[in-house]
């Protein structure tokens, strides 16, 4: 079993930075640009989903053109997918919810994996076979802060990466929690300034993001 190494390398990856863009690809040749944009203003994680038909690509292309960033693949839902991205180079794996089949493969997975849980009971599955830290998703529907401060009691050892509608004016109260290792979002890339290109425009936006208190 892998689940305590990867279990290290994912917390090494995640406080190392704790924002995470969450990016959907429309267009094949905003893939390098955008991830350009971003790694200029310091932020070298990325979860590209799987969200649209150019993901898995975009996470191949990533990973053989831009070694140096930390390419994760999000919205993966079943063993194929899980596949699929080891296979195209991912660094880490992202669910938006815990199914016996993910957590399964990541007790030995090459790669560590992050399983998405929205309540306590999703969490205890995951907390059983060893797993320590989650996505909660969605973040400010399920709860967010109140959330995440209510779970700190009964699973004080575990740690989250809160995602779904965080925005920058809610980001400090998040980064401000003991239980939130970091925080995922798309609002760092926004689609108006991605269609038209603008890729100054995102590294002067991700460079005003507020770190941790």
């Amino acid at each position: 079993m892998r689940l305590l190494e990867n279990s290290r390398v994912l917390d090494d990856i995640l406080a190392g930075q704790p924002i995470l863009p969450v990016l959907s690809i429309t267009r094949e040749s905003d893939i390098l640009p955008m991830a350009d944009a971003l790694a200029a203003a310091g932020i070298t994680n990325l979860e590209v989903t799987l969200r649209t038909p150019l993901g898995l690509g975009a996470i191949r292309l990533l990973a053989s053109e831009r070694p140096q960033l930390c390419v994760g693949a999000g919205t993966v839902l079943d063993a194929r997918q899980f596949q699929s991205v080891l296979d195209a180079g991912a660094r880490f794996i992202v669910t938006p919810g815990t199914t016996d089949e993910l957590l399964a493969l990541g007790l030995d997975s090459p790669v560590p994996l992050l399983p998405g849980v929205a309540t306590a009971s999703e969490i205890m599955r995951g907390y059983r076979l060893g797993y320590r830290c989650f996505k909660l998703f969605p973040a400010e529907i399920c709860g967010g802060v109140k959330l995440l401060k209510a779970l700190a009691g009964p699973f004080h050892d575990v740690r989250f990466c809160p995602t779904g509608g965080i925005g920058p004016e809610r980001l400090p109260d998040y980064l401000a929690l003991d239980n939130v290792v970091a925080v995922g979002g798309s609002w760092m890339a926004p689609r108006d300034l991605i269609e038209s290109g603008d890729w100054q425009a995102i590294t002067r936006l991700c460079r005003q993001v507020p770190r941790r208190r």
